[in-house]
């Protein structure tokens, strides 16, 4: 119903954008952010190379989009996971699952935007880091106030400051992602959320 308010310019403006970045991303799935270029992306997705440069001024840009675009919807999931729950339990174990969950379902971008992170030069990167370094402090700051709230509530005990809190589960979640991508048979993220959130809650220390 909302793309019908769209003008149909702008609704053909939008889905040949579409079709650019779905092509862009198959690329540089296949060859690397480096080895695929504005010329190759226009022939895949079947427009000439100047209409490709009408939509973004260069590779550098379309990778920006493309990231940019798929990491907002990564951030509306995981917020909207962790909000739709009460219990502050429940809100983290939403949100394990649901990172899990939106990486299986975009693993080309998962395994793209780690991989580029890595071996790209800083110059391409720096402007898209600082842009997903917002949304990533942004999931930080619902975290931290999860964690705060069960504090507040005794439903978690003070052992740390809820930040502190908030930045073990993220990396804890990325360590497991990181496994699966590199051998997702030996290492599969689990279906569990407790198989990771009790890492947090239960420790290693025998009673």
């Amino acid at each position: 119903m909302e793309n019908e308010r769209i003008p149909r310019r702008e609704r053909e403006k939008l889905r040949q954008r579409k079709e650019m970045l779905d092509a862009a991303l198959e690329l540089f799935s296949e060859k690397g952010y480096h080895n695929a270029s504005m010329h190759e992306i226009a022939r895949k997705s079947e427009f000439a190379i100047g209409t490709l440069y009408k939509f973004f001024r260069n590779k550098e840009d379309l990778y920006k989009a493309l990231m940019l675009e798929k990491f907002d919807t990564f951030h509306e999931t995981l917020v909207r996971a962790v909000e739709e729950a009460d219990d502050e339990i429940q809100k983290l174990q939403n949100y394990v699952r649901a990172k899990g969950q939106i990486s299986r379902d975009n693993v080309s971008v998962v395994r793209l935007y780690f991989g580029e992170t890595r071996g790209a030069s800083f110059s391409i990167m720096a402007g898209l880091d600082r842009e997903i370094r917002q949304r990533y402090e942004q999931i930080l700051e619902i975290l931290t106030a999860t964690f705060r709230r069960g504090i507040k509530r005794r439903r978690f005990v003070k052992i740390a400051d809820p930040y502190s809190l908030a930045v073990a589960l993220e990396s804890l979640t990325n360590a497991f992602l990181f496994l699966w991508l590199e051998a997702p048979e030996r290492h599969p993220y689990p279906e569990n959320p407790d198989s990771i959130l009790n890492i947090l809650f239960k420790g290693l220390i025998a009673a």
